[in-house]
């Protein structure tokens, strides 16, 4: 149903690259999916920064994680993932806002998938948990390491690297403890 509802929108709104809808299961589902396992145990508080089409919070949803809040500015884009969390009656929170305009208390994870360098997202991510510490899944492309290094002159973290399952060149970082320096 999410497949189908996202060809569907596609074709009026630019919810992903036109180059990867031949392979929407690996490039979008998939690499959304893998970072279920590097969820805490327990309990799960998430948000989703700049979700765009769902990915990877409404997967993570759909996928039991427990308390999901989608963050999405673009108001067509919020209307898409309130639509996807409808027809497939899976329970997700979703505000059309900018990532700096939402509070939310006690979040435990945050994520966010091609939405800005690491640097900026780990910017966003301590104002949107309130200074509390939290683990920040980020999907990154192959120029991951670059953006580690530019990050690293703002915070210090602790930073896990795991290979991505739906892209040789991606990877999974798993960050926590972040302090600006």
């Amino acid at each position: 149903m999410y497949k189908k509802l996202l060809l569907k929108w596609q074709k009026t709104i630019n919810l992903v690259s036109e180059t990867t809808l031949e392979d929407l299961e690996n490039r979008h589902f998939l690499d959304s999916a893998q970072l279920f396992k590097h969820l805490p145990r327990g309990p799960v508080k998430l948000a989703d920064m700049g979700s765009g089409a769902g990915f990877p919070g409404l997967v993570l949803a759909m996928m039991g994680a427990g308390e999901i809040h989608l963050i999405e500015s673009d108001v067509r884009k919020a209307t898409f993932l309130r639509e996807v969390s409808r027809e497939t009656s899976v329970s997700v929170t979703v505000h059309d806002d900018r990532v700096e305009d939402v509070q939310i208390e006690g979040l435990n994870v945050i994520t966010a998938r091609a939405l800005a360098p690491l640097k900026d997202l780990l910017s966003m991510a301590r104002r949107l948990a309130g200074g509390n510490d939290v683990k920040c899944l980020f999907l990154k492309g192959e120029k991951y390491q670059e953006e580690i290094e530019k990050a690293k002159k703002r915070f210090d973290f602790t930073l896990e690297i795991h290979d991505s399952l739906s892209d040789s060149t991606g990877k999974i970082l798993v960050i926590t403890g972040v302090t600006p320096r």
